[in-house]
Order: C-alpha cells, then sequence, then structure tokens
C-alpha cells in the first residue's frame, strides 16, 4: 500500500574453496574474478548483461554508477580493518543487465552480491528475478567449473559478515516517512525494532540520513526463510506508513501535491 520510490533485494553468495574477503588471497581473488566473468556473461534472456572490472574504469562511468545507487564505492573502515579492500580495485568489478535491474557486485565485501533492484514497489517482481538470478548464477558457475555456493547446514549461506548468516538476503524499499521524521530518528528506531525492521539513510549503512526518505529493510537473516523476511518487510512498511499519515496529522505536516 506504501508508495514506495524503489525496491531492492539483494543476497550475499560465497564459493567452496575460496577464502572470504578478509583472507582471501590475491591470487585466489583473481582467480575467482576471471571464473564469475565468464560465468556471469553466459546468463541469457532478462539477466544477460556485461561485466566491467573496477580496474581500469572510467572515473566518469564509475561515479555515474555509484550516483546511481549501482555501485560499492572503497573506504569504508570497516572494511579496511577488516583486511577486505587489500588490493583495492583490482579484482572487484559489477557485471548488470541491460536495464539495471539485475546485477552481481564481485569481490567487494562478500565473494558475491547478487542483486535484483527497480523503480517502483514491485516487491514479486523484484524478488522472482532475484531467485531466478541466483539459480543462474550458481548454475553457470558450477556448469563451467564445479563450484558450487559455499553453504553449511546448521548456519546457511556464509558470508564474511556473521549478521548475514543464514539466507545473507535483504530487501528493502525506500519510502517517505515525514511524520516519523518529525517524531525523531530514535522514535522511528524504537518502532522499526518492534516490527524486525532496519531504517537507514538512503545512502547506505554508513552515509547517514537526509531528508524524510529512507531505506527500509528486514533486520533478521537466519531462522526465517527468504519469503517470511520479504513479507515482514512489506507489513512492517505498510505499517509504518499508516502511522506516518497519522503522525504527520500529529505534527501538521502538509505535503506539496
Amino acid at each position: 500500500n506504501a508508495p514506495v520510490h524503489s525496491t531492492r533485494i539483494r543476497v550475499g553468495r560465497s564459493f567452496k574453496g575460496f577464502g572470504l574477503s578478509p583472507g582471501i588471497t590475491r591470487e585466489q581473488r583473481l582467480e575467482l574474478e576471471s571464473l564469475l566473468k565468464n560465468a556471469l556473461e553466459a546468463l541469457g534472456d532478462d539477466l544477460k548483461g556485461s561485466y566491467y572490472p573496477l580496474l581500469g574504469m572510467e572515473e566518469k562511468v564509475r561515479q555515474q554508477l555509484v550516483d546511481d545507487h549501482f555501485l560499492f564505492v572503497s573506504g569504508d573502515p570497516n572494511l579496511i580493518v577488516g583486511g577486505m579492500e587489500r588490493d583495492w580495485p583490482e579484482g572487484r568489478g559489477i557485471y548488470h543487465n541491460a536495464d539495471k535491474t539485475f546485477l552481481v557486485w564481485v569481490n567487494e565485501e562478500d565473494q558475491t552480491r547478487i542483486i535484483s533492484m527497480q523503480k517502483g514497489g514491485d516487491v514479486k517482481g523484484v524478488f522472482s528475478r532475484l531467485a531466478r538470478g541466483i539459480e543462474a548464477v550458481g548454475k553457470s558457475v558450477k556448469d563451467a567449473s564445479g563450484v558450487e555456493f559455499l553453504l553449511d547446514e546448521k548456519y546457511g549461506y556464509i558470508h564474511s559478515c556473521p549478521t548475514n548468516l543464514g539466507t545473507g538476503m535483504r530487501a528493502s524499499v525506500h519510502v517517505d516517512l515525514p511524520g516519523w521524521t518529525a517524531e525523531g530518528s530514535g522514535a522511528l528506531n524504537e518502532r522499526c525494532e518492534k516490527l524486525n525492521l532496519q531504517p537507514r539513510g538512503t545512502r547506505g549503512e554508513s552515509g547517514g540520513q537526509t531528508g524524510i526518505t529512507y531505506d527500509i529493510s528486514n533486520k533478521h537473516r537466519l531462522g526465517y526463510s527468504e519469503v517470511e523476511l520479504v513479507q515482514c518487510m512489506i507489513d512492517g512498511v505498510n505499517t509504518l506508513f499508516d502511522e506516518d499519515l497519522m503522525l504527520q496529522i500529529k505534527h501538521n505536516i502538509k505535503l506539496k501535491e
């Protein structure tokens, strides 16, 4: 019900036989990049696209991808202290289809981040594309090399950060919440905690909050199915939006048509 600007769902995936980013060797990283480049560029239909390595990428192209929220950047202190930006930008890159609705980050925090995104609130369409993309990437890599996703029976899909254990999935929307903005960030954080949601600014995990637009996502990764987590996000965002309308009245907020 909530009028969202955009929808984005991502998972992380690691591969057997390669170190996680805090301990991966330079040789492993380059080998994995080569393997993934060939496997990704073998994808077809609406997932078909091209791989663009960070090394040698024109600055204008790189900045545009960053500004459009498609590409990761260097300089995160947590990644640096964890040893995840060694040999930067070598061995890193981005794959995307023609419409930039299906993307794969290679060798950032995780070996891969598989992402489905588009404008508007068609969560079902975004989720469906992601599911097809995960299956296609896994099959293409396995067909080419025999290498499979790193999956543990107890902990699910293994990632560099323990908070992503399990599904490794983060389903999010960008939505305007002027009422909650007036109520204060503390109140919004507290409400999201009760709804099992995580609020962020639209500039990412460490980018801070500006304006009235928030990135709202599921909080949990482990102990729930992907469908349950997406539904939690949908229900929670609809609840926040309904409450925001009441808070707009409380704070006498009149939005421009």
